[in-house]
């Protein structure tokens, strides 16, 4: 794989066995990826609190969606895994694509290869401006969720797997123990997208505390990047409410008196277990 000049990366190769999933805190708080499972053409703007994001995507593959992010996941677990065993890590990465699938919960046929493949398209078409971790709030650093990939093969052209490079932004907060929380594996098995960004967002901001969180709609709204409108985002939060399907938390909607402000609060299960 050709890099700029000057910079050379060891291999990193995937480590067997199975992990804890664990997801980057920036992306589990910002509207970075696609919720909808159909191309999204419209690019993601953000600006809150003095963090600025953009997110563009190609017309040929359109903006990484929230499934695509699963790779990232992956990737940052097998990082972490790797970190905390004394072992070298690398942005240069190498693995199967069976390893892949199977550690963010899908199948094997030749149809989720071919899927696995769409979305490391998309994650290296994608890319993003973002001036979060820039110190001086005014610069900001871009990049695609994948400098580069390509699919290996030995000299009879059998696959022999796949290498990708992570950008420096996402390995260096994964790096960071303070920026990577841990996620329970029921997230792959999630199928909404607003589901998922959801699920990411709670336990990114409602984490362990036995008092929960609450954000009001308008707010989820802005802060999802969604491109449904807020008719229809506020009903589809409801559903999910009225479904409780989000792994280890339970949620609620509250109304202000002679307001119509709603609000989504959320707790840890084993908090509300003990009332």
């Amino acid at each position: 794989m050709s890099r700029p000049a000057g910079e050379q990366l060891a291999l990193f190769r995937a480590l067997p066995g199975d992990m804890a999933p664990r997801d980057s805190q920036d992306l589990m708080a910002f509207p970075f990826f696609s919720l909808a499972k159909s191309r999204r053409m419209a690019p993601i703007d953000f600006q809150a609190g003095g963090v600025s994001i953009r997110v563009e995507g190609t017309a040929e593959h359109g903006i990484a969606t929230i499934w695509d992010a699963d790779i990232l996941i992956w990737a940052a677990s097998q990082i972490v895994e790797a970190r905390d065993a004394g072992i070298p890590t690398s942005r240069l990465m190498r693995a199967t694509p069976y390893e892949i699938l199977r550690f963010i919960g899908r199948g094997t046929s030749l149809r989720d290869y071919q899927r696995l493949r769409a979305a490391l398209d998309r994650l290296q078409s994608t890319t993003v401006a973002t001036s979060i971790r820039e110190t001086t709030g005014r610069r900001l650093h871009r990049f695609s969720w994948i400098n580069e990939w390509k699919e290996r093969a030995d000299g009879c052209g059998a696959p022999r797997g796949i290498e990708l490079v992570l950008p420096d932004w996402f390995y260096a907060g994964v790096l960071d123990a303070a920026l990577v929380l841990t996620i329970d594996p029921a997230y792959f098995r999630l199928t909404g997208g607003l589901e998922r960004w959801l699920y990411r967002l709670v336990r990114k901001h409602g984490g362990r505390q036995p008092n929960g969180w609450q954000f009001d709609f308008r707010h989820l709204y802005r802060k999802s990047g969604s491109a449904a409108r807020y008719s229809d985002f506020a009903y589809d939060l409801r559903v999910l409410v009225a479904r409780q399907s989000l792994p280890g938390y339970v949620l609620h909607i509250e109304r202000l008196p002679n307001h119509g402000t709603e609000w989504l609060t959320f707790r840890p299960v084993s908090s509300t277990a003990r009332g």
